[in-house]
Formats: C-alpha cells, structure tokens, sequence
C-alpha cells in the first residue's frame, strides 16, 4: 500500500503578493506549485489550499481580495481548501481532523511566508509525528531589514534539513527532485 500524501498549499494569497510586500521569485514558486498539485490529483493524493482568515484581525478578512487566493494558481474543485487563524496550519483549523479523515501520514509542504507560516507549520507537523518533505523550491518570503528574503529561504532550507525529527521523518528536496520521485 502506497503512503499518503497530501499537499499543503500555505497562504498564497493576494494580500501576501502586493507591490508593497514583494516575495522571492513568485512566479517559479506558483509554477512549481501547480506542477505539483497536477501531479498529486493525478495519484489521488489530496491538494489542500490554505488560507490565513484574519476576520476581526482588519486583514485577511474572509472573502476579501487579499484573502484571495492569487489568481495564478490552478485550483480544481476536487481541491480542499481550509482556512488557518494563527502562523501554525494545525491551531484551531480543521487540518488535523481532514488529514485523519484522509488517512494522511506524509506532508509535501509549500507556501508563504518561509518564515513565519511554512516554519511554524512544519514545526507543528513534526510534533505530530507526519513524514514531511518540504519542498525547497516552493516557498518564499520577502525582504527582512537584516537579510535577504532568498537567504531566508537557503537558512530555513538548511534548518528544516538538519533537525532531529520526532517518529515522522523530515527532507527537504527541490521540485525537480520530487518529480522524479514520482516517476518512479
């Protein structure tokens, strides 16, 4: 029996992507990450998008622009689509509860922001035991006053490869390593 696997798609939403708040190499991020949710509808593996719901926050307000999600991504009806409330995908979502339903133990993680809600997600993850692949490629963040966004990107790479796992196991592989595992 194949492990299953599920796709999560972190905050890729308009309210993230402004001229104000530009992030590290967007349009190859949101290319890979199409690539990948074909490539998961295509074994039946789940596709989930997630969004931050900040209603009551005065941003990210649900079923606001910037609470959209961008426009260039390839979202399919059969896709699930969640809404988060804090950096962490799992705090007081329904991620957990869909992902037991689903019979979930391996997470390939992509998203926004490097370093705030695909950090705090994986993290969480591991606590609860998921085999996760991050995918190298397929997250991005913006400019920090001391560092560069793309340097945020290869420091959290380089954390995510060197942490001690719990009972799940973590990498971190590029999307072109990726496909080909699925080839295989």
């Amino acid at each position: 029996m194949k492990t299953k696997k599920a796709l999560l798609v972190i905050d890729m939403q308009k309210g993230s992507f402004t001229p104000q708040t530009p992030r590290f190499d967007t349009n190859g991020v949101v290319n890979r990450i199409n690539g990948l949710a074909e490539l998961f509808r295509k074994m039946d593996f789940p596709v989930i998008f997630i969004q931050h719901d900040g209603s009551g926050a005065g941003e990210f307000e649900k079923n606001t622009w910037e609470w959209e999600l961008l426009d260039e991504l390839k979202i399919k009806p059969t896709d699930i689509r969640l809404d988060k409330y804090a950096n962490d995908v799992f705090y007081k979502s329904e991620l957990q509860d869909k992902l037991t339903e689903l019979k979930t133990q391996e997470l390939l993680i992509t998203g926004c922001a490097t370093d705030f809600c695909v950090e705090s997600t994986i993290q969480s993850a591991l606590t609860k035991d998921y085999n996760i692949t991050v995918v190298a490629d397929g997250h991005t963040t913006g400019e920090r006053p001391h560092i560069s966004a793309e340097k945020v990107i290869r420091h959290y790479n380089w954390v995510w490869q060197n942490m001690i796992p719990t009972n799940g196991k973590i990498r971190v592989e590029n999307y072109d390593g990726i496909k080909k595992t699925f080839a295989n």
